[in-house]
């Protein structure tokens, strides 16, 4: 980069006139499809590598969770052909999807029916707590159906079902 150097009364004129010419303009709202963004974050996280520590293949007393790579002739953190790939910013899924479950609903753990009765059926589903017992189970499922609620998990229902009958 280049430097210029100018007078101090140079400065002032150009502070004068103003910096730039463009005019701001308002950023237009596009409409999202959540289905077409849900595909999307779905084939970003087929093209994404596993994110593995440095040279964790190589000590067995080195795990694979993420590590950057901060050694100054590390191959990994120059991204050497034919090493692991680093976490970058360009991996990222879509900003709405992010915690989504795949089916387009915020993914939310339910202990009881209070926890079910805050929810909105149109953007949440319940996930049932696996501390969960089968009759507690079997009842808010029952509720979910009532309220129109999505269950993500509805396991164990068929159980109670033969147990009473």
């Amino acid at each position: 980069m280049g430097y210029t150097f100018m007078i101090k009364g140079e400065v002032r004129e150009m502070a004068k006139k103003g910096k730039s010419k463009k005019k701001p303009r308002a950023k237009g709202k596009k409409e999202v499809n959540l289905r077409e963004l849900l595909k999307l974050r779905e084939s970003v996280d087929d093209k994404r590598p596993e994110f593995v520590k440095q040279e964790s293949w190589r000590y067995k007393r080195l795990n694979e969770s993420w590590r950057k790579p901060k050694g100054i002739d590390s191959k990994m953190r120059l991204s050497v052909e034919g090493w692991p790939k680093i976490v970058k910013v360009g991996y990222r899924g879509p900003k709405i999807t992010r915690g989504l479950h795949p089916s387009g609903y915020k993914d939310i753990l339910v202990h009881n029916m209070d926890e079910l009765k805050g929810l909105n059926p149109k953007t949440d589903a319940a996930r049932l707590a696996s501390g969960l017992g089968a009759k507690k189970r079997a009842e808010l499922i029952e509720k979910a159906k009532e309220m129109g609620i999505k269950i993500l998990n509805p396991r164990g229902v068929k159980k109670v079902k033969e147990a009473e009958a």
